[in-house]
């Protein structure tokens, strides 16, 4: 019988104790990668886990037609490796999926990662034994390990979100989900294609399908804001001079809001304070410009309702511009807030509607009913498909954690203690489950920020973190409630300052039937690193250590 006092799981007669480690990271992406590099610096014996069968985390899976950055790639890229910086040479000013995934791999040759990672193999369990505050992780290979230390590097996206359409079972055709596109690729021509879902991954790829299928049907339930990438090669000697002074580079764009972005050239003024004709020629200069950098066009687009309805109108006007069919102009022409679902980045989106083989479909008002073995029926009439390409998007921020079945003190699993919504101390740590780190968590800027920064500052920390440990002879760490609590309350009081929160979007979960709807990523980046570090410098304020 368990001990009260622990949740370790007792021992199979003959079973021999798992290998003991220092560290155990779930996943190889950007977060997993650093991590491992980290720990192998600090002299920690690691193994990482990763359920693909090579290195990239998001960059892995998402193959599908169209897949692209939308951070600039001289700023979407690691910064700790000054010869890597200096010895990539990025093609374009986004770069697409392959070129990423190539870089991926290039950092993991570079540093010899993967004779620590095991691929193919999922991490389904992990439990704490409370007498030694030791993690024992339990895999999809049959492996079983114990780690002083457990790091979840498993992404903020990477749990896909396939809707339960009743009768999907029985479609005669193809489908798939752009999270976890198959590796061999599909082949479109002379099919009848439905595409249902027009966020990020929605449109990148529908303009690349349709240019191949006989048909393409979109299914929308709710039309997304998105402004031109204006992608281009990445000129020399644009990179040129960032690489001349990549510290000072990453330094400015450090201090911007998202981690990024600087040297795009955030506007500091507010939108109502300029008049009609100058706000508007503001609007397609950063039009112009193109990119995510269309948030930056006013510094009150997320805070006043007033300011954000001028920067939504001119994209409506846009959109009317681009499509020539009315009816379909209006369909595609958001009502919502602007920003507080994110902003999309397209190479010929509304374009692709001009097409005489792309129809749109308005599931809100005629909803999806069910998948049919000939193709899938709305509430008005059925259509015949071929293939069926869901780009309906990830349980973001928490589905990857919560498909662990993870157990802390008194054997509390972590989806128990996260029921009414994660509960996270910066987005590092959960109370109840000492030694137990998470990369860019929920309380996180995460994904309102740069994301490789992001990764590297939370790899930094918890790579010191655990150095620190060592050094003092302190064998846990986890969260004081209290501290908990209080950063969950200013996470949330940060986000109400904004419209943010007034978004049906993912950031709070409202993709995924049942999920709790509390708004996750911390929106700040420079404000969020100075409380990291204000947090070292008490003494790891908020946090109990164990000796």
């Amino acid at each position: 019988m368990t001990s009260p006092k622990t949740s370790r799981p007792a021992q199979r007669p003959g079973r021999r104790a798992p290998r003991e480690l220092d560290a155990v990271v779930v996943g190889a992406g950007f977060a997993g990668l650093y991590m491992i590099h980290r720990l192998r610096g600090l002299g920690c014996s690691v193994q990482g886990f990763e359920r693909g069968s090579g290195v990239g985390g998001t960059w892995y899976w998402n193959r599908y037609p169209g897949a692209r950055c939308d951070i600039p790639s001289l700023e979407y890229s690691f910064q700790f490796s000054e010869e890597i910086q200096q010895e990539w040479e990025w093609s374009e000013r986004y770069a697409a999926q392959p070129e990423i995934l190539a870089y991926i791999e290039h950092v993991a040759d570079r540093f010899d990662l993967r004779r620590d990672i095991r691929f193919d193999t999922s991490v389904e369990a992990a439990v704490l034994d409370e007498s030694t505050l030791r993690w024992t992780v339990s895999t999809s290979a049959g492996d079983e390990v114990s780690a002083r230390h457990l790091i979840m590097a498993t992404g903020c996206l990477s749990a896909i979100n396939t809707p339960e359409f009743p009768g999907l079972e029985t479609f005669e055709g193809e489908w798939v989900h752009t999270g976890d596109w198959p590796r061999e690729g599909v082949d479109f021509r002379g099919k009848r294609v439905g595409v249902i879902g027009t966020g990020s991954s929605g449109v990148q790829c529908i303009p690349e399908i349709a240019r191949d299928a006989l048909h393409l049907t979109v299914f929308q339930r709710t039309p997304a804001y998105t402004v031109p990438a204006h992608n281009e090669p990445l000129r020399p000697d644009v990179q040129k001079r960032v690489k001349a002074e990549y510290a000072a580079f990453r330094d400015r764009n450090s201090r911007a809001p998202t981690g990024g972005f600087a040297d795009e050239g955030a506007n500091l003024g507010r939108a109502m304070e300029d008049p009609p004709e100058s706000r508007a020629r503001n609007y397609e200069k950063y039009w112009q410009k193109g990119g995510l950098a269309f948030m930056g066009a006013y510094r009150d687009l997320l805070t006043s309702e007033e300011a954000n309805a001028t920067a939504a109108e001119f994209l409506r006007r846009k959109i009317r511009e681009k499509v020539r069919d009315p009816e379909v102009a209006r369909q595609l022409s958001p009502e919502h807030l602007f920003g507080c679902k994110r902003l999309c980045a397209d190479s010929g989106y509304y374009e692709t509607f001009n097409r005489d083989n792309v129809t749109l479909v308005d599931v809100r008002r005629f909803p999806i009913e069910r998948i049919t073995a000939k193709g899938l029926r709305t509430a008005d009439r059925e259509y015949e498909l071929d293939c069926i390409v869901f780009a309906t998007g990830y349980d973001a921020m928490t589905g990857a954690l919560l498909g662990v079945d993870l157990r802390g003190r008194a054997g509390k699993t972590l989806r128990e203690k996260w029921s009414e919504g994660p509960r996270a101390y910066l987005g590092l740590m959960s109370h109840g489950f000492p030694n137990l780190f998470m990369v860019t968590g929920p309380g996180s800027p995460s994904v309102l920020s740069n994301m490789v920064p992001a990764i590297e500052q939370h790899v930094n920390w918890i790579a010191a973190c655990i150095e620190h440990m060592r050094e003092a002879g302190i064998r846990g760490i986890e969260p004081i409630a209290a501290a908990e609590d209080a950063w969950v309350a200013h996470v949330n009081e940060v986000a109400r300052a904004t419209l943010l929160p007034r978004g049906n979007s993912w950031y709070l979960g409202a993709n995924v039937p049942g999920k709790p709807r509390v708004f996750m990523p911390y929106l700040g980046y420079p404000a969020y690193v100075k409380k990291c570090q204000e947090v070292v410098a008490k003494g790891y304020d908020g946090f109990e250590m164990t000796s």
